[in-house]
């Protein structure tokens, strides 16, 4: 998979793009995904978040997360023949640091499960139903687990 990255904020973020491609080549291997992708993350300030949230998904908060599904209408998986842009994340540094603190364990750790959970978005999967959340989160823990520990070091 193709990630590119872009740091919208001071904080260096640099160092995330090869963990994102481990995350990215083990959800390959799991979900059999056949095609080259592409998918794009932004590291942003709760400010930028907050802004994007209330103007696409009339939300007026910040969130930690938010990902725009090239192929929104897609299949859980399966990839149109042409499409190769999965879409883009945003991720909220500020957010993420609260998290990490709040959850016991690394940045690292939070950081990948949040474009983990972005990046699954973008292939298609969601969490609105409980049925649909068991296998979400499944995915995620299955795709991360074996990358970055849950525990802080």
């Amino acid at each position: 998979m193709d990630i590119s990255l872009i740091n919208r904020t001071s904080i260096p973020c640099e160092a995330y793009l090869s963990f994102f491609k481990k995350i990215a080549s083990s959800a390959e291997q799991i979900l059999n995904l056949k095609q080259c992708c592409q998918l794009s993350v932004t590291f942003v300030r709760s400010r930028t978040i907050h802004q994007i949230n209330l103007e696409y998904r009339g939300i007026d908060r910040p969130t930690d997360v938010i990902s725009f599904a090239i192929n929104d209408i897609g299949f859980k998986g399966e990839l149109a023949e042409e499409a190769e842009d999965l879409g883009d994340i945003f991720i909220n540094i500020d957010y993420a640091k609260k998290q990490a603190e709040q959850y016991g364990h690394s940045l690292k750790r939070e950081i990948g499960f949040l474009f983990t959970h972005g990046m699954l978005h973008c292939l298609g999967y969601d969490h609105m139903k409980t049925k649909d959340e068991k296998i979400m989160f499944a995915l995620q823990d299955q795709i991360l687990d074996p990358i970055v520990s849950r525990k802080k070091k």
